[in-house]
């Protein structure tokens, strides 16, 4: 399990919140577009959904939802065993999750420009890493079941 966040990197996080809810769309469907070059990862994905522009909506709302709720992770475990549960049908890896990382973080650069500075993307490189250590673990233990 990673160590939890900081404080001031709570703060920074649900500082962005306004932004999330007026740019997440944009910044998820970057992000959606720099994952994509590699056709692997491409292949992880419901296409109908991403073009349909669901899956970056939902995205969008999830990363917004972290945002909000970063200080009171008990609101998110609905959520997060939603998308665990997912991530586990459509064979989602701990492998996969820093070619996210490296995908979210400069399209939120992209989107919000000078806005995103270096104190934000670092806190949410944490932020990322910490819900990320979340889901990895809780979809191993549901892999783990499948599996048994």
């Amino acid at each position: 399990m990673s160590k939890p966040l900081s404080p001031e990197t709570m703060a920074l996080v649900k500082a962005t919140a306004p932004a999330l809810q007026q740019h997440g769309v944009e910044i998820t469907t970057r992000m959606y577009q720099r994952l994509f070059v590699d056709p692997e990862i491409k292949a992880l994905f419901d296409m109908a959904a991403h073009e349909s522009g669901a899956q970056p909506k939902r995205l969008a709302a999830a990363i917004l939802a972290f945002a909000q709720n970063v200080d009171k992770l008990d609101a998110l475990k609905p959520a997060i065993e939603r998308i665990a549960a997912r991530h586990v049908e459509t064979h989602i890896k701990p492998e996969h999750y820093p070619t996210v990382a490296n995908a979210l973080l400069p399209a939120i650069r992209d989107i919000l420009g000078e806005a995103a500075t270096e104190e934000i993307l670092t806190a949410w490189g944490e932020a990322y890493w910490f819900l990320a250590d979340i889901l990895i673990n809780r979809e191993a233990q549901l892999y783990q079941t499948k599996a048994a």
